[in-house]
């Protein structure tokens, strides 16, 4: 390693011979900012599980446009909309269909004694090839049959031979909110925060579950376009038709990132995750300062001797730089393994989408180095203003 450093750094790699020097501070230093880093890692995960989580279902949605509640900022907060606003989309050119969609979250006893959250779509079965995913859709003339649905088969809390067992005969029976709904076929969106897993049912049956809800006052109501035409365009027209007090409309893309940022930025638990990272930075960032600055005083001679001699403060600075980079590419590489061992852990358990990727790979490395080089550079401020009598 020593011969390495000298050959990239031109010179003897003094303050990796430094560090090396003490091999047990050096070691507890590396676990200090590989913690860090795991951390670090650990809340973006979550966080980019959360908005991964958060946009599982747009993703079975084939709906152009979206009408909401003015309120509306995920899809399910905000005040209903009238269904007359479905045939009011249809009335504006280039709008080839529209249909309601109904939101509500049934429980079901789990036999373990805990209750498990099922987000519930009512939906029209006529209307479902032109809006959700071939997988789901395909569903769509058993739904006509009351008190039955279609379930997520990676749903959360359900045992595995229950889910595995649907479809292969008859329809297997689930309690939602003391409703025997019979389950006659599944799909794959995902489990997120707030739900452990979907049902599709037809409005009928989601009637049945839900008798406190209004069959004329939907959650939203999707639009689709004409081929060819612009979804952008076509909801400037439609908005135009509303009283924006009244009825909120997006794009399907719009709709999204108004989810994504109101889950990560704005709800309580995009807040704690993020809080959680900065803290990650600022423990790594005072380990790798307290490391440096120990090193810098237990040196100081040396370094004083080396000032007087005709070295400039680049050169210490450089040094200081030189461990600082050391500590954080040393520390990052454990802390990544257990940051991917963790997301496996908790994606087997819970279902939530924890993937490492090279982006937030590269964003932390980036990070780590230039936390432990701001750290380095206070470190060596002393040697900076002193002059070399002043540091013997």
């Amino acid at each position: 390693m020593t011969w390495l450093l000298e050959r990239i750094f031109g010179r003897i790699p003094l303050g990796w011979l430094q560090l090396i020097n003490r091999k047990g501070r050096f070691a507890s230093a590396v676990i200090g900012v590989g913690f860090a880093v795991s951390l670090v890692l650990f809340q973006l995960g979550f966080i980019g599980a959360l908005s991964g989580s958060v946009t599982l279902p747009y993703q079975a949605m084939r709906a152009d446009i979206i009408l909401s509640g003015p309120d509306a900022r995920t899809l399910t907060d905000g005040t209903a909309i009238p269904r007359q606003r479905v045939y009011e989309a249809l009335s504006i050119p280039n709008v080839d269909s529209a249909s309601p969609l109904f939101i509500g979250t049934a429980f079901y006893e789990v036999p373990n004694g805990r209750d498990a959250s099922f987000r519930v779509f009512g939906v029209d079965p006529a209307t479902m090839p032109d809006f959700w995913a071939p997988e789901i859709a395909v569903f769509a003339p058993v739904l006509e049959v009351a008190r039955t649905g279609v379930i997520d088969r990676t749903s959360r809390s359900i045992p595995e031979a229950f889910l595995d067992s649907i479809g292969t005969g008859h329809p297997k029976m689930l309690i939602l909110n003391g409703i025997a709904t019979g389950l006659v076929g599944s799909f794959e969106i995902g489990a997120g925060f707030d739900a452990d897993g979907y049902i599709f049912v037809s409005p009928r049956t989601f009637f049945q579950i839900f008798p406190e809800q209004s069959d004329t006052t939907p959650a939203h109501v999707f639009v689709r376009v004409a081929e060819g035409a612009d979804a952008t365009v076509v909801a400037g027209q439609i908005a135009q038709q509303f009283d924006p007090a009244e009825t909120l409309t997006r794009t399907l893309e719009e709709a999204i990132e108004d989810e994504v940022r109101v889950q990560t930025v704005e709800a309580p638990i995009g807040i704690i995750f993020g809080f959680g990272a900065l803290m990650g930075v600022f423990v790594g960032s005072v380990i790798v300062f307290q490391v440096l600055s120990t090193e810098v005083t237990d040196h100081i001679k040396e370094y004083a001797t080396l000032k007087a001699v005709g070295y400039r403060n680049p050169f210490f600075s450089g040094v200081i730089l030189e461990q600082a980079a050391i500590l954080g590419l040393a520390g990052f590489v454990p802390g990544a393994l257990l940051a991917n061992m963790l997301y496996g852990m908790i994606a087997g358990a819970t279902g939530l989408p924890m993937v490492m990727d090279r982006e937030r790979l590269i964003f932390v490395l980036i990070g780590t180095l230039l936390a432990c080089g701001l750290s380095g550079l206070m470190a060596a401020r002393r040697l900076s203003s002193a002059q070399p009598a002043e540091l013997y």
